[in-house]
């Protein structure tokens, strides 16, 4: 069982990290185009093993995908964050480049492997790895509401103090300041969230998760990375283990909430064969207009890769 990731940056090191130590897989291969990188980071966990006792491997490689070939699972983190001067067309432009290429070069080595991606700006380069790969669209996602969901989950968990592990939410729409948490679908041991907490509050709570990114960045001066990568993990792992999890997860809808040719972010039921199915929630009328101007916001942005001749 082999599992690999591309991108031996922040968030991919921190993914391939908790695979390993989950022993999510018997291999987990980390693919880097500079020079030394994934050697050198794989290497550095590999050398955890005896103190955390797991025996996973983990081998590094400089931009060579033979050693990525008969991956189950291929997670894609390559991408450059935006910089100064850089408009969203530039750095759609970019990474979407880089998206085709780690893609076809996937595709090539691990034709029957599940995508999941975690370069930014998500919904767009999730789209770009759909067209690149030319797979079934149940088998290429996007990672970004199960890190959403969890930065709203634990802002509930200090705000309520109680343990993250008692709330469950469900958080839809695109990856950023469209997003659509659902604090109706949101409970805490059972009990709805909004009979634990002022709508005031809630309100708070769910627009800090919106931009909870952006808090990220404005701390640290660069993109977050403990998070996005368990994240990505924990989706690995649903797929490996056949685990059949519940995950809002940035799919390709046909028809679903009357949405049809869009990568956005819906509840999923995930397993071996990628997404099983897409479950369909009966919003409502507020619920929808959220969700519609989430997708017409993402639709701009695919539009915008489309008129791309990348």
């Amino acid at each position: 069982m082999k599992v690999t990731v591309v991108g031996a940056g922040n968030v991919g090191a921190t993914c391939a990290n908790v695979l390993a130590h989950n022993e999510v897989a018997n291999e987990v291969v980390l693919v880097d185009i500079k020079e030394g990188v994934a050697e050198g980071k794989a290497l550095d966990m590999w050398e955890t093993s005896p103190i955390n006792l797991y025996d996973s491997r983990i081998t590094g490689s400089t931009n060579d995908y033979e050693k990525t070939a008969g991956s189950e699972v291929v997670v894609i983190t390559s991408g450059i964050p935006r910089k100064p001067g850089m408009s969203r067309d530039d750095l759609i432009a970019t990474n979407a480049g880089i998206v085709k290429s780690v893609t076809e070069n996937v595709v090539k080595h691990s034709p029957d492997a599940k995508i999941v991606v975690v370069a930014n700006p998500l919904d767009v380069m999730t789209y770009q790895a759909f067209l690149s790969s030319k797979k079934d669209s149940r088998e290429v996602f996007g990672m970004a509401g199960i890190l959403d969901t969890a930065r709203y989950r634990s802002f509930l968990a200090m705000e309520l103090n109680v343990s993250p592990k008692d709330i469950q939410a469900v958080l839809m729409g695109g990856h950023g300041d469209t997003m659509v948490p659902l604090p109706r679908y949101t409970t805490v041991g059972g009990i709805p969230v909004t009979e634990l907490i002022s709508k005031e509050k809630l309100d708070s709570i769910v627009e800090r998760t919106k931009f909870g990114g952006g808090e990220i960045v404005k701390l640290l001066g660069t993109s977050a990375w403990y998070a996005p990568g368990a994240a990505a993990a924990q989706m690995v792992e649903a797929i490996v283990k056949d685990q059949k999890r519940v995950f809002p997860v940035c799919s390709w809808l046909q028809g679903e909430y009357g949405m049809k040719d869009l990568y956005l972010g819906v509840p999923v039921v995930l397993g071996k064969n990628g997404i099983e199915r897409i479950i369909e929630l009966d919003l409502n009328d507020d619920e929808k207009g959220l969700l519609e101007d989430s997708a017409k916001s993402v639709k701009s942005v695919l539009e915008v890769l489309d008129g791309m001749d990348i």
